[in-house]
């Protein structure tokens, strides 16, 4: 099976995202290509041909979200202790759980950053609605996938689909949820780093 690296440039919120195939198997996603020579329409996780009649995308309204900026002193903090950027956390934290500490998935992860409890257990999460245990946990275990996998975008498909599936993928799962996952997570990343970053006295008082 050929391996699909994939290219991210920038990408806004609320803006069509477009996917391309490259000749040399990268897969590039832009909501902003130069020319539209080899795009396609990507919306949560499918590719349609330009002109086609698309579904309604999921769409990420950061104004829903009345907690959005509640725990930035202890995203910081964790991105201080582990290297992972604060934005980058923040962008999980909407992603997995629309920033409410007290979800719980259909599948069973809960909180904040939605640990599943063998994952919370493995990392000593006692209390994983507790929003500062959830966000050192999951910031933690996520610092532990980008360096085994060396990518942001690796490192966010293996907290979303087991870092067995990235490893027996060798890239990316080819699973829907998955990489419609990693582009939201990357998207809402840029917004906030570019848009709407943390402050840096936040976490001060870590």
């Amino acid at each position: 099976m050929r391996m699909l690296l994939l290219v991210l440039a920038p990408l806004a919120l609320g803006r069509d995202i477009y996917i391309r195939e490259n000749p040399d198997g990268t897969v590039t996603f832009t909501d902003t290509p130069a020319s539209m020579d080899g795009f396609q329409v990507f919306v949560d996780g499918v590719a349609y041909p330009l002109g086609a009649v698309l579904p309604p995308p999921t769409r990420v309204n950061l104004t829903t979200f009345p907690l959005l900026d509640t725990w930035d002193d202890q995203l910081l903090a964790a991105s201080l202790r582990y290297g992972v950027p604060a934005e980058l956390l923040k962008a999980v934290c909407v992603a997995e759980s629309g920033m409410n500490p007290n979800a719980i998935s259909h599948a069973g992860a809960q909180g904040l950053m939605q640990l599943m409890p063998g994952t919370a257990a493995e990392l000593a999460v006692s209390d994983p609605f507790d929003p500062h245990q959830s966000i050192d946990g999951g910031a933690r275990y996520l610092a532990r996938q980008i360096k085994r996998f060396g990518s942001i975008r690796l490192g966010l498909a293996a907290y979303n689909a087991g870092p067995d599936n990235v490893a027996k993928h060798n890239g990316v799962p080819p699973f829907q949820e998955t990489r419609t996952y990693v582009v939201k997570v990357m998207a809402l990343y840029d917004h906030f780093r570019y848009q709407r970053p943390i402050s840096p006295t936040a976490g001060l008082l870590e």
